[in-house]
């Protein structure tokens, strides 16, 4: 099956809004596009063979006596209309310019055909004159060839040879990137709407979501705060989007994303986690949390057909030009915000920010030392925190140094260290696990004052 044809099916089969149908790559019509641009070429004399044995000339080195051989051609896009540094504004023409060699004002390139020779020609002896913003038939000479050591025996009618290049005026490849470019920049206007609808929806959700859960609310907002700490531990362990892990670091194509996002969804249903959710509110906010999901999931794929719409289209006009255009158009435009994945990412630190951080998270909140909850948290000179219980142990062996950045600072913490507002903190979020760390710091000191034999057991009356 043709790419045209796969290409329409799966933006039917995703199902994506007409909006965003009306902005993907018209690759039909450049296809049809770039069918002028070859023809156009072929009239000139200037097809794919001819451009191929150019550009293989091109790069031939040359003997140490020989004088420089620029024949060849380039082709490559220069901004026009740029506003400040707004490259991505600016839109681009298409140049090819061809080197040619003239012998006394005729062209003696034996690459070329004669139909083509005497048309390069005529462009590089002419002094056309530009009105209005039309090409330009620019030549000049670059390099005549090199004076040979006893040039004052050689007779006057020696033949001098020099090296123009040529600029080749053509209309359809600069049609062919301005629709390209255009849609382009439409996709990237389409998706920074989408991102900001996005964003909106996150923080909306992040402050219903915290009024929901606040503690202060009851025990169903703390059974919720529970739940939905568990929602989130399985949303950072899934990854869906964005990988932080060595072994897969980076972002994940919407293949990977669909996997990842139906694990955690099984998860979910597998711990009934959504039946332990006691408010409506609750509910609702995990409707919209997964929707929201959904939606940044069809922003990737559709990102993913676009980038390879286009990268089909110009590896084909490469195939059937040789221009070699292929590398050079992404960087020239900048694609890389509208054709990657780095929508996705900026989204989930979003999500990261506004919703992730309204259920706080245990690992955050541990001391680095006995990987308990820093309660009686202690904050030393260097604003690292550890549990007081650590540190007085530290101090009973005379180690000074943070175990993080080595800075000497623990000998110098008092009660003005004591971060109460952290301790609250916890106390409000965490109450079980401070009740615990509270009861394994009595009986470690419980321990040290009778013996490591002691036992907390509760006394009982006979």
């Amino acid at each position: 099956m043709k790419f045209a044809q796969e290409f329409r099916k799966a933006l039917q089969r995703e199902a994506f809004p007409q909006k965003w149908v009306d902005c993907a790559i018209p690759y039909g019509q450049l296809k049809k596009c770039l069918k002028k641009v070859t023809k156009e070429l072929q009239e000139i004399g200037l097809d794919k063979e001819t451009l191929t044995r150019l550009a293989a000339d091109q790069q031939k080195p040359s003997s140490e006596n020989a004088p420089p051989d620029l024949g060849g051609f380039s082709y490559h896009l220069d901004a026009e209309g740029v506003d400040g540094n707004d490259a991505e504004s600016a839109r681009f023409r298409p140049r090819l310019t061809v080197f040619i060699h003239l012998e006394n004002g005729v062209a003696v390139d034996a690459e070329l055909s004669p139909s083509t020779r005497e048309f390069l020609q005529r462009l590089a002896l002419s002094s056309a004159v530009t009105t209005d913003g039309a090409l330009s038939l620019n030549s000049k000479p670059l390099a005549p060839s090199a004076t040979p050591p006893n040039s004052q025996d050689i007779p006057a009618a020696t033949n001098v040879i020099d090296v123009r290049q040529v600029e080749v005026p053509l209309v359809f490849d600069a049609e062919f990137f301005g629709i390209l470019q255009t849609d382009v920049s439409n996709i990237k206007t389409l998706q920074e709407e989408e991102q900001a609808k996005l964003e909106g929806q996150i923080v909306t959700l992040g402050e219903e979501l915290g009024k929901a859960v606040e503690p202060s609310h009851g025990r169903r907002a703390k059974a919720d705060l529970d739940v939905w700490r568990q929602i989130f531990e399985l949303y950072l362990d899934a990854r869906i989007f964005f990988s932080s892990r060595e072994s897969d670091h980076g972002a994940r194509t919407s293949t990977q994303a669909v996997e990842q996002l139906q694990w955690f969804q099984d998860q979910i249903v597998q711990r009934r986690l959504v039946h332990k959710l006691k408010l409506s509110t609750s509910h609702t906010a995990f409707e919209n949390f997964v929707s929201i999901n959904a939606a940044l999931l069809s922003i990737l794929k559709f990102q993913e057909i676009n980038r390879l719409a286009i990268t089909k289209i110009l590896k084909k006009f490469d195939k059937r030009t040789s221009l070699g255009i292929s590398s050079t158009f992404p960087a020239a435009v900048r694609t890389d915000r509208s054709l990657v994945g780095s929508i996705a990412q900026d989204v989930c630190a979003r999500m990261s920010t506004e919703l992730i951080s309204v259920v706080p998270q245990l690992d955050d909140y541990l001391c680095p030392i006995c990987f308990a909850i820093a309660y009686w948290p202690v904050r030393l000179q260097c604003q690292h925190v550890f549990c007081s219980r650590c540190l007085v142990k530290m101090s009973r062996k005379d180690e000074r140094y943070c175990p993080l950045c080595r800075a000497d600072t623990i000998m110098l913490a008092g009660l003005e260290n004591f971060d109460a507002e952290r301790a609250a903190f916890l106390r409000k979020y965490f109450p079980k696990e401070v009740k615990e760390k509270i009861r394994a710091n009595e009986r470690e000191r419980n321990q040290e004052i009778f013996g490591p034999a002691y036992n907390s057991v509760h006394c009982c009356m006979m």
